[in-house]
């Protein structure tokens, strides 16, 4: 499919929520000219596989590269499961431990599940750097490493900052930005977009691809989302995440959670409003005139929606309702069955098993935080232990939002 819309209509659209566009006129040319020549640009993103499961912080990006496949351009979604194993170095006070093969690998097959949540399929180009990456000689390597100095690399502000303290560099950083770089050169990408942390590895793509005679790739910086806690950007393993295969329930839940100071930013980069649309939603934040409570739910049903289908935020808002503005149970409670037992059992064991805490010690940290309750009693022993008779059943509570029916049946008698 060829671009229809013209230049600045493009411009307009694919403008929203960037930081930056280097060089914004020569972006502007690659857009008339893809125009004039009905040749859709190859607008590239990379994706380390470094953890498992898409957030919304990933999606700031990915709908951007959405916005660029409705114009008629052709996205490349890359996934690094080479460059995960090294580690990127953007924004690391210290030297990330490399990766094995098997932890990225299983973490590339969720995000080829759920991108396509978001991209279209048939303006997908979906690609993994270990393809050209992994078969790479010794000799060839040395010649990537030979078209960037050292240096250059200093200049990188993570870098500088580290060098001038004192804290060790590996050369395997080193080589990060350069295979990442080297990414856009096998690709022949016209655009990369990333993070505002991204920008230097970007920088690195455009001097790469000029210097083996290629049209340097335009550069579209993103900002960073903040998640959750309303201080750190979100990632997975500070705990302020919200994945975009949650639960439409736990996702509206979160979002109820976030400070008010975010909704501006979340409106702009997540929701799908049109310009219209947000500059009344941002004017209405601005000035106070509706309560900061109602249009966070509207954001809440438009995500829910988003990631789940239509009528999944209508939905997810009764369940809300219910649960913190009635203070009644969900009427959806999952069911775990367990085999009966004469012995008690312990309940941080049990949380753990059954999934409702990551760790044992993680479970009697929130037991004894007073964040689990047992058939509406709230817990605050760690040694507490549940009879596990045939027969018993409990309805455990974890959290704000986590219900969960413990049922211990009979075992099977021959």
């Amino acid at each position: 499919m060829k671009p229809t819309l013209s230049v600045n209509e493009q411009l307009r659209v694919l403008q929203r929520g960037v930081v930056e566009i280097l060089p914004e006129e020569e972006f502007r040319e690659k857009l008339e000219k893809s125009v004039a020549q009905g040749r859709p640009l190859r607008v590239k993103e990379g994706f380390d596989a470094s953890a498992p499961d898409l957030h919304l912080g990933h999606m700031v990006q990915i709908r951007k590269l959405r916005q660029f496949q409705d114009m008629g351009h052709q996205v490349i979604f890359l996934i690094g499961d080479f460059t995960a194993m090294i580690g990127d170095p953007s924004g690391k006070s210290a030297t990330r431990p490399m990766l094995s093969r098997e932890q990225v690998l299983e973490n590339a097959d969720t995000y080829r599940r759920q991108v396509f949540r978001v991209l279209r399929e048939d303006r997908t180009e979906l690609r993994f750097n270990s393809e050209w990456n992994l078969p790479m000689t010794a000799a060839e390597v040395l010649r990537l490493a030979s078209e960037y100095t050292v240096a250059r690399m200093i200049e990188r502000d993570d870098f500088q900052k580290r060098y001038t303290s004192g804290i060790a560099i590996s050369l395997q950083e080193f080589l990060y930005p350069l295979f990442q770089g080297y990414d856009s050169v096998v690709l022949e990408s016209d655009v990369e977009l990333g993070g505002t942390d991204q920008k230097f590895n970007l920088l690195v793509g455009r001097e790469l691809q000029r210097g083996r005679g290629m049209a340097p790739q335009s550069v579209m910086t993103l900002p960073l989302l903040v998640g959750t806690d309303g201080k750190e950007k979100m990632s997975k393993s500070l705990g302020n995440s919200i994945g975009i295969e949650e639960a439409p329930e736990q996702m509206f839940g979160k979002v109820m959670s976030i400070p008010d100071a975010l909704m501006p930013n979340w409106f702009e980069l997540l929701s799908d409003l049109d310009a219209d649309d947000l500059e009344a939603v941002q004017e209405d934040l601005r000035e106070g005139r509706t309560n900061p409570g109602t249009i966070k739910r509207r954001l809440a049903r438009n995500l829910c929606d988003q990631f789940h289908g239509e009528g999944a935020g209508q939905r997810a808002e009764a369940a809300f309702d219910r649960i913190f503005v009635r203070k009644d149970d969900p009427e959806e409670v999952p069911l775990h069955e367990l085999p009966a037992s004469e012995e008690a059992v312990w309940l941080p064991g049990l949380l753990c098993e059954v999934g409702a805490a990551p760790s044992r010690s993680q479970a009697r940290r929130l037991i004894e935080q007073g964040g689990v309750r047992v058939d509406g009693e709230q817990i605050r022993d760690p040694q507490w232990s549940l009879a596990a008779a045939g027969g018993q059943q409990y309805r455990i509570k974890v959290g704000k939002r986590l219900f969960l029916d413990i049922r211990f049946a009979e075992r099977d008698r021959d």
